[in-house]
This record gives C-alpha cells, structure tokens and sequence, in this order.
C-alpha cells in the first residue's frame, strides 16, 4: 500500500522539478520581449507541455497554491490604495456607465457564446468575456466550477489582442494631436519591514480568513479586502509584494491552468476559437465606441478615454498612461471597472441559483 502512493508523489516531484526551471527561464524571456502576462503565460506553456505530453494532470501543492492566489488578491487591491479616494469619487457616475456598458457587452457576449457553443456553460462564458482582471478570472472559475481552463485560454487571447492593439492605437492618437497632456504626479513610498509581513500575512492567510467570514470568492476577495483593510488604517507605506513572490503568483496561475489541459480540452477549445475571436473583436470595438461619450461628457481627451475604456491590459494601459502624460481619469474608471467585474463575477453563482430556484 505505501508503494502505490509513494511512486507517484516521486514521479509528480520529477516532473515539478523540470517544470519549474522551465517556466521561469520562459517567463523571463517572453518578460525581455514585452510579452503581456509573460509569467502567466510561461507557466502555462510548461505546465501545459508536461500534462500533454505524460497524459497527467499535473497536480500543484494546495497551500503553495493558496498562498500565490492571495498575492493576486493584494495586487488588486493595490490601485484602490493608491488612488485619491476624492478623485474617485468624481469619477463615480461615467465610470458606472462605463462599467455598465462594458459588462454588458461581456455578459450579453458570454450568454451568446454559450449557446452558440453546446460545450461552453454560460458561467464560462460569461466569465471568458469579462473585460478586466485577466489573472483573477481563471480563479473565479476554479471557484464556481466553471470550465477554468478555457476561462484562461480566452482571457489571454483577449489580453494578447488588447496589449498588443493599445501601443499602436496610442501611438496614432498622440502622433494625430488628439491628446491634451496632463501633469500627473507619482508618490515614492518606502516599504518597512511590517508593510512587507503584512502582505505575507494576507497571502498566507486571506483566504482562510474570507472563508471563516463567508466572503464571496473568499480565495480572491479575502486577500483584497483585508489589504484593504490594512492599507486604510496603516500608515502610509508601499504595500506592493517583492517581485520574486509577484513572479511565483503569476506562476502558480499559469500552472493552475496548463497543468489541468488535455488533448481533449485543447482541440474544444481550437473549436470555439473562430466565436470566440468573433467576441473579442465585438468587446474591444464596444469599448472604442464607448469612449467617444465619455470624451464629450468629461471633456478629455479621446487618448485618455480609450485608456480609461480598454478592456483589460491594466499594466500596459497605466504604463501608457504615464508616457503620454494622461490624467487621472484612466486610473479612476479602471479601478471602478475592476471593482464592477469583481462584483459581477462573484455575484454568477448566486444568480444562478435564483434562476433555478424560480424554476
């Protein structure tokens, strides 16, 4: 009876210990080439390359897991901390529609796709059009039992298109003069020694602690709230995690996802892929479009607005924002977005079941 648990644990072991080192090389090189999501995606390749080729769901240590999820629930977090909260507040109402509009269009996308596609469930699919929050996604999946892996797949097709369209689409608006700049100011915070326990304390134990509180998504919101939480009554300090457990989060999220593929859920997906580019096309022209009315009702730029309105790539939209010298109305309707897909997301499984009770 040991033997037969104790072959596999030594096999699992062999094949982490190639896993790892591969992921990390791949991320780092995708990361020298701007690659969006290049630790996500590393992971996903090396994971996915070690289950396609053993036949073996590569399974991943449940509290090393944890613990890297709830770095992804801080790092949500963090943009709220250090937004002006006065700022936000101006922002409140476009960033409502804005919101609005795009979660309409991913949700009216994601029913559509699903009943277009006999194996996609609507809460994937709904979930694989959500603009916003590519990382959390797949968790939220995981969460609801959704199919977690195509989650995944569509969430990084629609990443890819959005990181690498947003670059050229900012380029042309700054080179036609369509762009008023604006003097953006940046707070340097230092990082004591109790900010950064702090943050390993969240990681460690965010999730268990939103369990305990019946939290919903308590994997994802736990970690955010209690960072919230901290960073509101601390004193002002740099919350950010180090990169070395940054890197690893994003890891552990691309491994989630790649080490769970099959031949079989790959060649599904390769089927949903043309409606599923269809969709993607329909959420980012929504999200142009929607641009235009919040650059007459704010007087902005368009340049600001079609930051503020991108469908995910917060990363690139905020480095962008930067270098163009955008005003704070890209970060405000960014974060008011994120906080709408958050509430959207973890809101499905309740619908779902009210839906069915009144059946």
């Amino acid at each position: 009876m040991p033997l037969r648990f104790h072959m596999p644990d030594a096999n699992l072991a062999l094949r982490w210990a190639i896993v790892v080192p591969a992921s990390i090389a791949l991320g780092w090189v995708l990361q020298h080439y701007h690659v969006p999501a290049a630790w996500i995606l590393g992971g996903i390749v090396v994971s996915a390359a070690m289950a396609l080729s053993t036949a073996k769901e590569l399974v991943m240590n449940k509290h090393l897991f944890s613990f890297g999820r709830g770095f992804i629930g801080i790092l949500a977090a963090l943009p709220l901390l250090a937004s002006n909260p006065a700022t936000l507040s101006a922002y409140i109402l476009p960033g409502i529609l804005i919101t609005i509009i795009t979660l309409g269009i991913g949700v009216i996308g994601g029913v559509l796709l699903a009943r277009s596609q006999a194996a996609i469930s609507t809460q994937t699919g709904i979930l694989s059009m959500l603009a916003g929050g590519a990382s959390i996604m797949p968790l939220l999946a995981r969460e609801f039992g959704a199919d977690f892996r195509y989650v995944a797949l569509s969430q990084y097709l629609r990443l890819l298109a959005v990181s690498l369209s947003l670059p050229l689409v900012a380029h042309w608006l700054l080179t036609s003069g369509q762009h008023s700049p604006a003097n953006a100011t940046h707070a340097h915070l230092d990082q004591p020694w109790w900010a950064l326990l702090a943050v390993l304390l969240i990681a460690a134990f965010g999730e268990v602690i939103g369990r305990k509180l019946h939290i919903p998504v308590p994997s994802v919101l736990g970690p955010l709230l209690l960072m919230l939480l901290v960073g509101t009554l601390a004193p002002p300090a740099d919350f950010t995690p180090p990169e070395a457990v940054r890197t690893f989060a994003f890891l552990s999220i691309g491994w989630m996802c790649g080490g769970s593929l099959s031949v079989a859920s790959l060649k599904s997906f390769a089927r949903q892929l043309p409606a599923t580019l269809v969709f993607i096309v329909v959420l980012l022209l929504g999200c142009a479009l929607s641009a235009w009315p919040l650059m007459q009702f704010l007087h902005i730029s368009y340049f600001e607005a079609y930051l503020a309105t991108s469908p995910g790539a917060l990363e690139t939209v905020l480095a962008l924002s930067d270098e163009g010298g955008a005003g704070p109305v890209v970060v405000a309707i960014q974060i008011i977005r994120l906080l709408g897909v958050l509430l959207i997301a973890s809101a499905l499984p309740y619908l779902r079941k009210r839906r069915k009770g009144a059946r």
